[in-house]
């Protein structure tokens, strides 16, 4: 367990730590050109000690209440331990993996394992699709608006949506694909919907149609969200605690507040935007891109439809864990700007500008 650092500074510094290597990194696309070998030498030594350090951050992190729901896991895991059976539950999967566990490893191990499964495969999609430059895909990836949330609050969701992720470093392997999107089902069955929406796209990959359907579901949600939030609610989407996180009353002022989130659909934007930029503008084509895109697409579209819901963040996270891919896949594979390494280096400062801005400024 980690006591050297005081539990009110354990995000600070996590997020501060961020700010240092985003600033240090856009130094770097300055004074570097993208493929120097001092830039490559940097960059693959501190992509690796940032995904060592950050494992065992967020698994040896202390128990307490801070850390939202870890303390709850942990209420779990102990039940597991002393020889509690798994009761009726949706994602077994999830409750199989922590008995195995909890008969075999203190919390402190689990909790390091969930941080494995859960930062891994943002190392390994980056490293599978852009090489030696994997680096900036996964700065992004950690420097996102609910990396920290769904590595010390949100676990199972988090650990779920990143199997998905490794299942798509699998892209030409459908089988071993198949498997990992199974793998995160059992986990949280929420995930069928990121699974179905990039399965659509095997059939139909047209970034214009969806571009078309993710902006109709804004004015569709002003008008009707009301009915979307029943229907969704009615018909059971994920299981019953999901369900009552589209009825269920929030407590005011906090992250899962209610109304019409502009501030979120802003967020949401940058993705769509980037999309549109390169697809549209810059013409940029690459049948799995656009698969990526489509299915960011279509899952942020439903979250925007019960947008006003209670919680609804749990349904945003459903695209937004993507968005970092979404945003810079295509600086990582074509030329389009005379230093495009320093135009990376400024897409990652104002990527993280949001996250760093909601922190200090949002809420403190």
């Amino acid at each position: 367990m980690n006591t050297f650092v005081p539990l009110e500074f354990y995000y600070p510094l996590y997020i501060n730590l961020c700010l240092f290597l985003v600033l240090f990194t856009l130094l770097h696309t300055v004074v570097l050109k993208m493929e120097e070998t001092k830039n490559v030498v940097f960059i693959n030594f501190s992509g690796y000690l940032l995904l060592t350090f950050l494992i065992l951050y967020i698994g040896q992190r202390p128990i307490s209440g801070i850390f939202g729901d870890t303390v709850n896991y942990i209420v779990t895991f102990d039940h597991y331990r002393y020889g509690g059976e798994i009761p009726e539950v949706n994602d077994y999967g999830w409750h199989f993996f922590m008995k195995t566990l909890a008969t075999l490893v203190p919390y402190h191990i689990f909790f390091t394992i969930c941080a494995f499964i859960y930062i891994f495969p943002m190392y390994k999609i980056s490293k599978e699709f852009f090489g030696k430059y994997w680096y900036y895909a996964f700065v992004m990836f950690v420097v996102s608006f609910s990396f920290w949330t769904y590595g010390v609050n949100g676990m199972r969701n988090g650990a779920a949506t990143s199997l998905f992720l490794w299942g798509l470093s699998f892209h030409r392997n459908k089988i071993i694909m198949g498997l990992f999107f199974l793998w995160a089902t059992l986990f949280h069955k929420t995930l069928f919907l990121p699974i179905f929406a990039f399965i659509i796209t095997f059939f139909y990959n047209n970034p214009k149609v969806f571009f078309k359907g993710w902006l109709a579901c804004i004015p569709i949600s002003l008008v009707l969200g009301s009915v979307f939030i029943s229907l969704f609610a009615s018909l059971g989407f994920g299981d019953d605690r999901l369900t009552g996180y589209l009825t269920s009353q929030a407590d005011a002022g906090t992250f899962a507040s209610t109304g019409f989130r502009w501030d979120f659909l802003f967020h949401s934007a940058f993705a769509v935007f980037a999309g549109w930029y390169f697809v549209f503008k810059r013409k940029f084509e690459d049948k799995f891109y656009f698969q990526l895109l489509n299915t960011y697409l279509i899952c942020n579209g439903f979250w925007v439809l019960v947008i006003r819901a209670n919680f609804s963040n749990r349904f945003a996270y459903l695209s937004w864990f993507m968005m970092a891919i979404v945003i810079i896949y295509p600086f990582l594979k074509q030329q389009f700007f005379k230093n495009q390494h320093f135009m990376i280096g400024k897409v990652m400062l104002i990527y993280f500008s949001f996250t760093y801005a909601m922190y200090y400024l949002y809420w403190g």
